[in-house]
């Protein structure tokens, strides 16, 4: 089995939160706060809502923190818990069924002159564009690893609604992408002239 090897400023952290010790949940708090409030941006949009998410979440790690086993990195462990929460917040709040169809892309996107023009942020904001079930999908199965099986039992749908979702979010940001290669040629014609 694999160990990951832990600081002994992390395992000492640990054990003071699973004593309950709030100067240590603070510090981990402070510590993970901003990753994994990336984490749940990811599946939840609006930004107070990903706030509750991330709070929630944390006080799920404290409460669960005798469950960590140290089998894995802790970092690990609080990202599951963030996108289980972010996952549980979607089922209570959005439907996780598609409104339209889309479209196949006219055509494939110039992924090398993208690549150079495309920031990350400038991505996440085009994930963030995609329906909900679509991004949900897209999220676990690209950013987190999860596999159909995986995601379907989390979602509560089967694998095939899932490798359906992902493949209209692969389609849905493939015409996305084709807006924002227009949008930077046309800009930089504006430039130009």
């Amino acid at each position: 089995m694999l160990k990951i090897k832990r600081s002994t400023a992390e395992e000492k952290l640990i054990e003071a939160c699973r004593k309950g010790e709030s100067k240590a949940q603070r510090h981990i708090y402070e510590k993970y706060a901003p990753l994994m409030f990336a984490v749940c941006r990811r599946y939840v949009q609006e930004v107070h809502e990903a706030e509750d998410v991330l709070v929630t979440g944390f006080t799920k790690v404290f409460q669960k923190i005798d469950q960590f086993k140290a089998e894995g990195s802790f970092e690990g462990w609080i990202r599951r818990i963030m996108v289980n929460q972010a996952l549980t917040h979607i089922r209570k709040n959005k439907s996780m069924y598609l409104e339209v169809e889309i479209e196949k892309a006219e055509r494939e996107p110039d992924y090398n002159q993208l690549q150079n023009k495309l920031e990350v942020e400038d991505l996440q904001k085009l994930i963030d564009r995609l329906p909900t079930g679509y991004k949900t999908v897209f999220n676990l199965y690209a950013i987190e690893g999860y596999s159909h099986r995986e995601i379907a039992e989390q979602l509560n749908i089967s694998e095939n609604t899932s490798k359906s979702q992902l493949s209209r979010a692969r389609v849905h940001l493939q015409k996305l992408l084709v807006e924002a290669e227009n949008f930077m040629n046309d800009k930089a014609l504006r430039n130009e002239g």
